[in-house]
């Protein structure tokens, strides 16, 4: 009896890839967000995505789902003031939230996308909805609310998710734009990255996973820029820019400069070098990267996963704060070159 036991132990945690046994030990990734954090902000960045690398872990192990893995491990950031995803969001040139996300399955490539979404805690979770319970991949604004509400999810009161922090940052971007300018005065791509950088939360989310047996998913979740333009989408709800996933090739989420992002269409070049050029996600997230600042001199990050189980991390901002868990090991850092990490108690009651 012990060695069925050992025989079906065998089949759950190794797959064959070209003939091969490789062995998959399920992880989950996140990112709080790439580009110059505030010191005094690092410790409550850091925390929050090792809380979210725990949370989507746990979930991963008690659901066995890869999706529902990294959209809780989005909803915990979301809910958090710390990022500029849900609660915290930054403000528009108006000074309202419009928050965009995706969510992808990388199993059948199903996926669900939202923009413009205001006065919702959960962006990440109305894209799971529009990707199970709609024919459609993409809704938006106006209209994606109503779908919200007919799916029973609550809509707070107007400006709920707006912080005193997202508040100042806007004020602060407005008074350092010289003569009084608007928004729409601006020329400079550079320029004007520069001054969001200092102002506001560079706080995107997202996360990827992977189970034993393969199976890999993405999500995102942001609110933007501060001081955009009222209606702008940014890369995160783009599949194959901020947001993709497949199991023949690995997950990605991006963060940083979006625009750059969809340019260059980031999450696909990443997992083509994995896929067809054989380069293991690390390899392949830095060289598609540092390809991007060279060509567009803006500054990104990516936490991906390659289809073998091994991790992609890197961003060419000063800071991205990331973490994960796989086993009872947590991971996590936010500069460059510096990891901590730290084992964990997994011990449950019966």
């Amino acid at each position: 009896m012990a060695t069925k036991h050992y025989l079906v132990f065998l089949l759950i945690d190794y797959i064959f890839i070209a003939g091969q046994a490789v062995h998959i030990v399920p992880t989950v990734l996140v990112h709080g967000g790439a580009g110059k954090i505030a010191e005094d902000a690092i410790p409550s960045k850091l925390s929050g995505v090792k809380m979210a690398a725990h949370v989507g872990y746990e979930t991963l192990l008690s659901t066995g789902d890869v999706v529902s893995a990294v959209e809780e491990a989005v909803r915990s950031m979301e809910a958090n003031g710390a990022f500029n995803a849900g609660y915290g969001s930054v403000l528009n040139w108006e000074g309202d939230i419009q928050m965009d996300a995706a969510i992808m399955n990388g199993s059948d490539l199903n996926a669900g996308c939202v923009s413009l979404i205001t006065d919702i805690l959960h962006p990440i979770s109305l894209a799971r909805r529009v990707m199970e319970k709609t024919r459609h991949k993409y809704l938006a604004g106006h209209d994606a609310l109503i779908f919200a509400a007919e799916n029973n999810f609550t809509l707070l009161p107007q400006g709920a998710l707006i912080t005193n922090e997202s508040k100042q940052a806007l004020e602060d971007y407005k008074n350092s734009i010289n003569g009084g300018a608007t928004e729409f005065d601006f020329q400079s791509i550079s320029i004007e990255n520069g001054l969001r950088e200092t102002f506001g939360s560079p706080g995107t989310v997202g996360a990827v996973a992977i189970d034993a047996n393969g199976n890999v998913a993405a999500a995102t979740s942001t609110g933007g820029l501060t001081g955009k333009m009222p209606g702008r989408i940014g890369d995160s709800p783009i599949l194959g820019a901020g947001t993709y996933a497949d199991n023949a090739a690995g997950s990605v989420s991006a963060t940083g400069h979006g625009e750059s992002i969809m340019r260059f269409n980031v999450a696909s070049r990443i997992l083509a070098l994995v896929k067809y050029e054989g380069l293991a996600a690390q390899e392949a997230t830095s060289k598609v990267l540092d390809e991007m600042s060279e060509r567009f001199n803006q500054t990104a990050g990516v936490i991906s996963i390659d289809h073998q189980g091994n991790l992609g991390i890197y961003f060419t901002s000063q800071h991205m704060p990331w973490a994960y868990q796989t086993s009872n090991e947590l991971h996590y850092g936010v500069t460059k070159n510096i990891t901590s990490w730290k084992k964990l108690n997994l011990y449950r009651s019966s």
